[in-house]
């Protein structure tokens, strides 16, 4: 393995001890990404492959990959090397893995997206390549154009690599707008252009240059671009051509003759894009640009065979998927019945019109929109597989969140929109009305009032009401200066200030009145209002300088100016927390935080290496300031010594702006130039706060007063009014206080993405009254007795509800689309005869008469009186009405979960438990009693087998939290405990399992005690002294701790005085004592207890040779179990570090890592952790080689023991599926089989599985870390080693750590990523 050669000279050394630097894991959490949308000004900026799709956005390249298990496409890199707008985008014919990508820098890149990595560049190519293409007949060229012209060729590798120009494709007399190689014919390319004709060359050809132009252009000199350009795959010389006037033509590239002219329905529909479908041959589709209407064609016919109107806005641009991505399919045996029965797919096909006899290909096509939106539309299917509604598609230079509501999060951009997110789902709400030009700040009104201020670059500034959706107010007082910032007052909510670039800096009244004007001596970038003194407001200017104005007098003059910054002052924010406090960021780089009743600058944060722009205050710990910079990054400041606690480097271009919501202060958005916006979870940084919490601290120990908190080297403090409002309102009640105490600051604390969810389900499961549930609650997992209820009443409302007046928020649903999800709705809930009428007032008579029967024979011969009325065609056959029909709920739910549906499988396994589906038993000899005790049994197994899918899908996507919420729902709360240990969310784990009690006591006393661990190694940024006492605290609260307070007592460092304190809070014996015990207990010959009280002692070291001598004796017999050395080694482990690396003890730690490292790997199996039971074993293996040791382990034996286990595991995860698969042999079995019997049962069931963070699948754009246990790039949060070099991913991290607590490096260092 790679991995081993990389780190191979830490087993060398032992004496690197000494000066080693403790290194932090990153304190900041990425919890959510919403990604940007796709571009719309340039051409080719989607493609697929297989089971990949890719798009840009202005400066990043998204690919999304099929997670085949699931069936859904997972966004699985952010490729952003590209500073100035991405202009094409090609996927490599021959090689599935590789990209190209060009921009408007002159840069042309190759990806290889397996690897995520740059793998060519060529960064002078002769103008802006507008359009690249992989030629089809060499393996690794790939030729580009600028828009005059010539061809380049580029050969990446081998003899003649290099640039060269296509000998015939240059002078151009019109500019180039696309070029196409043939997939067949070699050499053969065809170009359009901007005046409407083609140019096409072929080798032993004479070249054909501007041919072909649409005749009505014929002998004038009128524009009309080529938009797009396709030959066509089953022939050698038809192209097919849209002009953006003209419409589609397919013409012969030999006699040079136009074949076809496509005719629109309407005059009005133009054509940007359009593309082959491969699986059908002579069909094509077209995307119009105005509407997004699909239109489906075959070369046969001169109109469209068939229209799909898929959004409101139109196409930009389209793909189709060369093989359709494979899909996992049924869970039932590939034979198929000989016989047809109503639910098999040989149905016989519906008499069809003429219109419908071509029947629809099964193909995905990747469509990109005007408004950024992006989707794969499933043509046989009709139905999107994915879909993202909208995004911005440019620089997001502002975000805020709305006053009221914690959830919802404003954006502001270059592509002149604002638009509101539900950030717990990540999707747009409402999005502005037409473009701005650019917009560069925004501000929510104050309170519920509902409007956004926005300002622009040339178009002054507006007052945009949501609900009306639309704009009702403008201020142009500036002209046509920028707008940089727009401040609505908190305090009072009339006022408004913005400034500009005229020098001014103008209050008004939100009707327009000017109430100062306050001028400047050169531009002004940023303002605030003071959020402690209403009349108070800030100014950044270009002169360096920082002013405050006072509101309340009519003077135009500033009370006070700041100097100091050496550049031009961007922003500016007032603390929320102290009185006077100010800081303001600048191009200089430095971050400056000033007095205003010191008249002085009180700080300086220099770290950026770039201007500053974001800023931010935390509003509940007064010291904590957050920055965003040109130079990519987030850094997080202690503003009392100046010093930063940690940088964020995700963005992949300059970060603009950051804000939090003070209901939940500790997460945090920011935006970029890199389109994105990114959530973060600050609570990492105030560990020891949450664990006061939880350990039920004295008040005085979570809430203070800012002068307090901000004397250096105090503990964080909460001292925001949102800790103060939950303390007040704590006070005010009676009874068990703990329970609201942790629900309310657990809700505070948590990033958004299912903690409230999850109090909610722990709310019913504790039996609280339905009608205290909030309003949103039946928007997330509902507990199993509420999901009948609530969905049957959300289908009766989705069938009455009228249309508002004003089209409401995005993508709002016609009446027929209500209408078909009402009757869905009612038709899981077994509600059969409501979905027979929707269906027939939808006109799907077929559907409806198919499952009448089942309400009564008399209503369906009414059905079909009705029916003759009124004949209509059905277009497709649906197996979901005959499933409940005939009361088959085992294949429908098995049906759903194999498509991925897995919402659809637990309602109606849910439905089915509840009894409101018709089941026809099959009479058995026992009665009809006994089959329905058996049904009922069924279902419920079936509900099981559902949650379980659903939850395993959530905790993969990262969502560890919505995970529990599945199991809770079904009140397992045994693995809804178990989720949350796994996804590291341990003080979540805790707070609800207190309230839960007893069901979830054991999953909390490891969680407990993982908390324990890590506050016993947490580093030094607080006072250890204080943490150890919180360890000690937390232990307490578990029963049975006193062999984990030993350990505690043994690991932790201190001064005699300190330690000795602690066995007394530990209630443990003294240290003299501890040394006495332990010998009475060698003389008589109890192992365990010698262990215990050496550890305790002056000599710790005396343990480490008797516990390695009895482990090493144990595991020299052929029948030793792992629970028998585990208990001995794990309590070895915790000898204090100084100790165990003196010189002195080089052997004794050597065998203390390797059996660590051994037993760790038997862990492994037993906890199922994959992905490092290999490097587990390949680590103890090199100690082995390596070091001087006697253990009765053996190499070779290791490695047979680690091919048994893959070879006997292979089948559960067969890692790809090209790999044959070859049985294990009957030794490997044997092997195996004596290894499981060692092993025994996991004794906490639910945590066995892998651990999986929140934001393990989210993307970053920063450096690329390669694991050093698996030589792979790292996916999600990175976890440094003791060298401050070396990574693993925080998963991997976790999972070692918990089955063997010293460093992967080998060195005897404890591992702490907890």
């Amino acid at each position: 393995m790679a991995w081993m050669t990389y780190i191979s000279h830490w087993f060398e050394q032992d004496d690197w001890y000494e000066g080693l630097q403790r290194v932090n894991m990153s304190q900041v959490r990425q919890v959510g990404l919403l990604a940007a949308g796709c571009q719309p000004w340039n051409r080719d900026v989607c493609a697929a492959s297989g089971d990949r799709f890719a798009y840009c956005a202005t400066l990043a390249i998204y690919v999304y990959q099929l997670d085949h298990h699931y069936n859904e496409f997972k966004l699985h890199a952010i490729m952003s090397e590209h500073k100035k707008t991405i202009t094409a985008l090609s996927w490599c014919p021959h090689n599935p893995d590789l990209f190209a990508s060009g921009s408007a820098d002159n840069l042309v890149i190759i990806w290889n997206v397996a690897e995520q990595k740059v793998i060519a560049k060529l960064d002078n190519a002769k103008g802006t390549p507008a359009s690249l293409s992989w030629c089809w007949n060499a393996g690794d060229a790939l030729a580009f154009a600028s828009h005059r012209g010539p061809l380049f060729i580029w050969t990446i590798s081998g003899p003649d690599s290099g640039v060269t120009v296509h000998k015939d494709a240059h002078s151009f007399l019109s500019d180039i707008c696309m070029f196409r190689w043939h997939t067949q014919k070699k050499g053969k390319v065809a170009f359009g252009h901007i005046d409407g004709s083609l140019s096409i060359f072929q080798p032993g050809n004479k070249s054909q240059k501007h041919v072909l132009r649409p005749d009505s252009l014929e002998g004038t000199d009128e524009e009309d671009p080529v938009s797009a350009l396709e030959w066509d795959p089953l022939s050698t010389d038809y192209l097919l051509v849209a002009n953006l006037h003209h419409g589609i033509r397919l013409v012969d590239s030999e006699s040079l003759c136009c074949i076809t002219t496509f005719s629109f329905p309407s005059a009005a529909a133009s054509v940007q894009c359009l593309a082959w479908v491969p699986s059908a041959p002579g069909m094509f589709i077209t995307g119009d640009s105005q509407v997004g209407v699909l239109r489906i064609w075959n070369v046969s016919r001169t109109t469209p065979i068939d229209n799909f109107k898929l959004k409101k806005t139109g196409f930009h641009c389209l793909h189709v998927l060369n093989s359709p991505p494979r899909k996992k399919f049924s869970n039932q045996s590939p034979t198929k019945n000989h016989y047809t029965s109503s639910t098999s797919e040989a149905v016989p096909p519906p008499t069809l019109t003429q219109n419908q006899a071509f029947s629809l290909p099964p193909g995905h096509a990747v469509c990109c929109f005007l408004d950024g939106g992006i989707g794969l539309y499933d043509m046989g299917a009709k139905k999107w597989d994915f879909l993202r509604d909208l995004g911005h598609v440019e620089t997001i230079f502002d975000c805020k969140f709305k006053p009221d509501n914690p959830n919802l999060l404003a954006t502001a951009s270059f592509d002149g929109t604002i638009k509101v997110w539900d950030i717990n789902t990540l999707t747009a709400v409402y999005t502005s009305p037409g473009n701005e030009g650019v917009i560069y700040s925004l501000s929510w009104a104050p309170g519920d009032l509902n409007c956004i201020a926005g300002a622009t670059s040339r178009n002054g500034a507006f007052i945009w009401d949501i609900k009306k959706g639309k704009m009702v107010q403008r201020f142009n007082e500036h002209g046509k200066n920028g707008i940089f910032c727009i401040a609505w007052s908190h305090k009072d909510s009339k006022r408004i200030a913005t400034c500009s670039g005229d020098g001014y800096c103008i209050i008004r009244t939100i009707d327009g009145k000017i109430l100062h004007k306050y001028r400047h001596p050169a531009a002004v970038f940023g303002c605030d209002w003071s959020q402690n003194n209403k009349d108070m407001i800030a100014t950044g200017c270009e002169d360096k300088n920082v002013r405050v104005y006072y509101v309340a007098t009519s003077s135009d003059q500033p009370l006070k100016v700041f100097s100091g910054h050496t550049e031009k002052v961007f922003h500016v924010r007032w603390s929320p927390l102290r009185e006077g406090t100010l800081c303001s960021g600048s191009d200089d780089g430095s971050v400056r935080i000033w007095d205003y009743t010191q008249d002085a600058c009180i700080n300086i944060l220099s770290g950026h290496t770039a201007p500053v722009r974001g800023l931010m205050w935390n509003t509940e710990i007064p010291y904590l300031l957050i920055s965003g910079s040109w130079d990519y990054t987030i850094k997080v400041w202690d503003t009392r010594e100046g010093i930063c606690l940690d940088t964020v480097c995700d963005h992949g271009a300059d970060v603009y702006g950051l804000t939090c919501h003070p209901r939940r202060p500790f997460t945090m958005a920011s935006c970029s130039r890199d389109s994105t916006v990114r959530l973060w979870s600050l609570t990492p940084l105030i560990t020891p706060l949450q664990i006061n919490i939880l350990a039920d601290r004295p008040w005085e120990e979570i809430i203070g007063n800012t002068d307090s908190a901000i004397e250096p080297g105090a503990p964080p403090l909460l001292c925001g009014k949102v800790s103060r409002d939950i303390k007040q309102e704590i006070e005010k009640l009676s009874g068990n206080l703990r329970v609201k105490k942790l629900r309310w600051f657990s809700e505070c604390l948590s990033p958004p993405g299912g903690s409230d969810n999850l109090w909610n389900l722990v709310a019913v499961i504790k039996g609280q009254d339905d009608s205290l549930l909030p309003q949103n609650y039946c928007k997330g997992i509902m507990h199993l007795k509420h999901l009948i209820k609530f969905r049957t009443s959300e289908a009766q409302e989705l069938t009455t509800v009228k249309m508002s007046k004003f089209g409401g928020g995005i993508g709002v649903p016609t009446k027929e689309e209500r209408l078909k999800e009402a009757a869905q709705i009612h038709l899981r809930l077994g509600q059969v005869q409501r979905y027979c009428e929707l269906m027939v007032e939808l006109g799907e008579w077929d559907k409806a008469l198919s499952v009448a029967p089942s309400v009564s024979v008399k209503y369906w011969k009414k059905l079909m009186q009705r029916r003759a009325d009124q004949l209509i065609q059905e277009d497709k056959d649906d197996v979901i009405p005959y499933c409940i029909a005939i009361g088959d709920v085992k294949k429908l739910v098995h049906f759903f979960m194999s498509r991925g549906q897995l919402k659809e499988a637990l309602l109606v396994a849910q439905a089915a438990c509840e009894g409101n589906m018709q089941t026809f038993h099959v009479s058995t000899p026992k009665g009809p009693s006994f089959s329905d005790d058996i049904y009922k049994e069924d279902f419920n197994e079936l509900l099981q087998e559902a949650c379980r899918e659903l939850a395993e899908w959530y905790f993969q996507d990262g969502r560890a939290v919505l995970a529990a919420c599945c199991h809770l729902a079904v009140d397992n709360i045994e693995l809804a405990m178990a989720y949350l240990i796994r996804g590291n969310e341990l003080e979540l784990a805790v707070c609800v399992g207190t309230v839960l009690g007893e069901p979830a006591a054991p999953a909390t006393h490891c969680a407990l005690e993982l908390l324990a661990r890590k506050c016993m190694m947490t580093p030094a940024c607080f006072p250890s002294v204080g943490y150890r006492d919180l360890a000690a605290d937390l232990l307490l609260m578990t029963p049975d701790s006193e062999l984990q307070l030993v350990k505690l007592c043994a690991f932790c460092p201190g001064c005699t005085e300190e330690i000795s304190d602690l066995h007394e809070k530990c209630k443990l014996p003294t240290v003299e004592e501890c040394m006495q015990l332990a010998e009475t207990a060698h003389a008589n010959g109890k192992i365990f207890e010698t262990i215990k009280y050496y550890l305790l002692s002056q000599e710790p070291e005396k343990a480490l040779p008797i516990g390695i001598d009895f482990i090493k004796e144990h595991i020299s017999s052929s029948d030793w179990t792992l629970d028998t050395v585990y208990p001995v080694l794990d309590l070895l482990s915790y000898i204090r570090t100084e100790k165990l690396v003196l010189h002195t003890c080089t052997e004794a730690r050597n065998e203390l890592l390797i059996l660590c490292g051994y037993v760790g790997a038997l862990l492994a199996i037993r906890r199922q952790y994959h992905s490092i039971v290999p490097a587990l074993y390949e680590y103890t293996s090199q100690l082995l080689k390596r070091r001087k040791v006697s253990v009765p382990l053996k190499i070779e034996h290791l490695s047979e023991e680690l091919d048994a286990w893959r070879a006997c595991t292979q089948v559960v995860n067969p890692s790809s599926e090209d790999s044959p698969y070859t049985p294990p042999s009957d030794s490997q079995r044997l092997v195996y089989a004596t290894l499981l019997k060692r092993l025994k049962e996991e004794p906490l069931r639910g945590i066995v599985g892998p651990d999986y963070v929140t934001g393990s699948n989210l993307p970053s754009h920063s450096d690329i870390h390669i694991s050093c246990l698996t030589g792979l790039k790292i996916q999600g949060p990175v976890f440094f080693l003791e060298d401050g070099k070396s990574t693993i991913s925080l998963n991997d991290a976790l999972m070692w750590a918990k089955v063997n607590p010293f460093s992967p490096l080998g060195t005897g260092i404890r591992l702490n990523p907890f």
